[in-house]
């Protein structure tokens, strides 16, 4: 997935579940990973990057995305 993706999914989950989205990315990327499932643990740890970043409103999913 694009930075833009991520983006776009993490804006989506936000305006369906909150702030509650980012326990949820938390949760899943732990649990992913606890069980050894690499890929989809660290799917989850990046969702949830974009997640507390929109959140804490230091992103605004409407803006371009510069990724460092």
């Amino acid at each position: 997935m694009r930075a833009r993706d991520f983006c776009e999914l993490a804006e989506h989950l936000v305006i369906e579940h909150g702030a509650d989205a980012l326990a949820i990315a938390r949760r899943a990327s732990a649990e992913f990973a606890c069980d050894g499932v690499s890929d989809r643990a660290l799917f989850w740890y990046a969702l949830s990057l974009f997640l507390d970043d929109i959140v804490s409103c230091r992103l605004d999913p409407g803006r371009p995305i510069v990724v460092h």
